[in-house]
């Protein structure tokens, strides 16, 4: 039962990557640090749907 989300910047706001979780082995949201071709650096980025 993978479903697809997008993770979002949380400087910029903006939607960098899609990945694939599953939601009955993870309950809290996806937090993970990835390069923002906008910001020009490494930011947190967040789990969105």
């Amino acid at each position: 039962m993978a479903d697809i989300i997008g993770l979002q910047c949380t400087e910029c706001k903006r939607r960098n990557y899609v990945t694939t979780v599953n939601k009955r082995k993870m309950q809290k949201k996806l937090e993970k640090k990835k390069y923002c071709k906008w910001c020009d650096k490494h930011t947190l980025h967040k789990e969105t749907k």
